[in-house]
């Protein structure tokens, strides 16, 4: 046991082994299905783009069989017929000899010149098929719901399309090909040696028996051995992206070492899988090579009692040696094959549980398109779980209506249903029961991909993709020019914050913004969503964890963002709601306040209480003055 696992009891280690066995469930479960099924139906129809060139590396290697059986016949003529005993001794026949090394030269020449072929046409067909099937899966993994995101994690999902597609070019592409060119040889090899000499073929025969049932045990032990180790490699790839994903937090908390140490454990955990999987399969190959080695033994002695009895002439002992070589040497290929196999369909079974998993969120057949939109919202007797039956409901029976035009706030304590609100109207999650209507039209009724055209979302932590300030601006809307852009932030007023990074408008964001501050990602982000202009438009905390100054321009934004549109702004700053037309206010879950500022901090009711609370954290932080002022103001 490495070192890095000291310290850690076995309670503590069972406990993190049924959190990671958890993971698997999970993804069982939001597939509908077990991991542990049959997928060679599954696997055959994604060579249908290039069984043309399937077809044509296997023709190749019957070809090449062919050429390597021929090779054992023109040596034995060199050996029976290019060789002559003459008076004074042993000769030579030049013409055999000649015309047989000719022969020879041009078997191994044709053999080149057709591996190269069939390594170009396998290869090419192998980049056509995982391509292929890492889009479809890419595509795939775009159209699940949020819930899946939710639930799932990322590495396990990056493990699929990367390590898991790579395995399965040994089974689709050259595993066939090269089981084939096996099969042939050792049934080719077993008939022309049996011709040859029946006494010989007899004593190898007895090999057969006792493979058989081995090569069974020993598929059947690397099949769910290699479960085990495609499952462990998993978990190492997803802890590895979620650290990266999360690597400020680990250097701002210090749990670097503690990180490392639970990588280091699942590294462990792999390498004990693989090396114990290989303990339980190494035998395999030390077997076959036995019987091989046995077999070739008793040849030898067979084949010499046969050339002393004058049965066999030299040249046929040399060639049922080739026979021997060639019926033996599959039989030793099959562990590297059944290796390659096992591998490959530990793979494809998660290649299939993912693709297997189906989006709970999808169009109707009749699914409608929201046209002339005014921007009315209305959530009518709405009742939700995020995990119905297993968690209590997060909104209970929630009516509340948001008429075209109006900016409406949504308070309330964490976790009691404010950003459920926006899962719900952008149909990342549906209602259990109840109806969310825009427009008088029920969302489930209307296609996603029209819904959000009309609905902009800015978030607390928006994302940027990497690329420059203009790229990232362009994804609202992709046909606007520079200028276009330009002049929408100029139009928010923010151009000036852009104009002052290093590189202006063309400046790289890095990955996901990493490049520019928090402030300066939700001024971009604000831009986008008035780029896309949508009818509706939802704001999540996002004034949240900036300084006073980004604040107010963000505000400023905001106004002119606002202005026209409907518009959900949900705040824990009350500060930065006072002056919008209404404010909505949730707790556990049902609306149990309705009004304006200046209603609900005079009516004494939960508003007053929750304004109260800000109000003495905002006075009362020695620590942040800032904030104190931005209260006042």
């Amino acid at each position: 046991m490495p070192p890095s696992r000291g310290g850690h009891t076995s309670r503590e280690h069972a406990a993190r082994e049924r959190g990671q066995n958890d993971d698997l469930r999970v993804e069982e479960e939001l597939a509908g299905t077990d991991l542990r099924r049959s997928v060679w139906t599954r696997l055959w129809p994604l060579l249908g783009p290039v069984h043309g060139r399937i077809v044509a590396v296997i023709l190749i290697e019957v070809a090449m069989v062919g050429f390597i059986f021929v090779r054992p016949w023109l040596i034995r003529q060199v050996l029976d017929n290019g060789l002559v005993r003459q008076n004074m001794g042993a000769g030579w026949a030049p013409r055999v000899v000649l015309t047989m090394g000719v022969a020879l030269a041009a078997c191994w020449i044709a053999r080149f010149v057709l591996g190269a072929v069939s390594q170009y046409l396998a290869g090419t067909a192998a980049l056509t098929v995982l391509s292929d099937l890492r889009t479809r899966i890419f595509a795939h993994v775009q159209s699940l719901s949020v819930r899946y995101f939710d639930r799932a994690k990322a590495g396990r999902i990056v493990s699929r399309v990367d390590r898991d597609v790579d395995s399965l070019e040994p089974l689709l592409i050259q595993g066939p090909p090269e089981l084939l060119s096996a099969i042939l040889r050792c049934l080719v090899a077993g008939v022309l040696l049996c011709r040859l000499s029946p006494r010989l073929f007899l004593a190898l025969a007895w090999i057969l028996p006792v493979l058989a049932p081995a090569v069974f045990v020993f598929q059947r032990i690397a099949a769910r051995n290699y479960g085990r180790i495609a499952e462990r490699r998993s978990r190492f790839t997803a802890h590895l992206v979620e650290s990266v994903s999360a690597v400020r937090i680990l250097k701002q908390t210090a749990q670097e070492e503690t990180n490392r140490r639970r990588y280091s454990e699942l590294v462990y955990d792999f390498n004990h899988t693989l090396v114990r999987g290989n303990i339980r399969t190494g035998w395999f190959l030390p077997l076959s090579g036995l019987l091989a080695t046995a077999g070739m033994a008793l040849l030898i002695l067979l084949g010499g009692r046969e050339m002393a009895l004058e049965r066999l002439t030299l040249g046929q002992v040399a060639e049922s040696l080739f026979y021997v070589f060639l019926f033996l040497g599959p039989l030793q290929e099959l562990g590297d094959l059944f290796d390659r196999y096992s591998t490959g369909a530990a793979s494809a079974q998660r290649v299939f549980l993912l693709l297997d998993t189906k989006p709970e969120i999808v169009d109707p057949p009749d699914g409608r398109e929201l046209a002339g939109v005014r921007g009315e919202v209305v959530f009518e007797n709405v009742t939700f779980s995020y995990d119905p039956g297993k968690r209590a409901p997060v909104l209970h029976e929630l009516s509340l209506t948001v008429p075209a035009g109006q900016v409406l706030a949504v308070v309330g304590k964490t976790g009691h249903g404010k950003s459920t609100l926006v899962q719900l109207l952008t149909r990342f999650y549906e209602a259990q029961d109840g109806a969310v209507r825009i427009d008088g039209q029920d969302v489930r009724a209307v296609t996603q991909r029209c819904l959000r055209r009309h609905v902009g979302v800015v978030l607390q932590d928006n994302v940027l993709f990497s690329g420059s300030v203009l790229d990232n601006l362009r994804l609202a809307r992709p046909q606007a020019s520079d200028d276009e852009l330009i002049d929408a932030t100029s139009e928010l007023g923010v151009d000036d914050v852009i104009a002052r990074l290093p590189n202006g408008y063309h400046t790289q964001v890095g990955s996901l913004g990493a490049h520019l501050s928090h402030g300066q990602r939700q001024l971009v982000c604000l831009v986008r969503a008035y780029l896309a202009d949508p009818a509706i438009l939802v704001l999540d905390e996002a004034t949240s964890a900036v300084d006073v100054q980004t604040e107010r321009r963000i505000q400023h934004a905001l106004r002119r963002l606002c202005r026209g549109r409907t518009a959900i702004i949900i705040a824990h700053r009350l500060s930065t709601i006072r002056d919008v037309e209404r404010i909505a206010v949730l707790r556990h879950g049902r609306l149990v306040e309705l009004g304006t500022h200046a209603q609900l901090a005079q009516s004494g009711g939960y508003y007053a209480e929750l304004y109260g609370e800000y109000a003495r954290s905002q006075l009362g932080s020695a620590d942040d003055p800032s904030a104190a002022a931005a209260f006042v103001a």
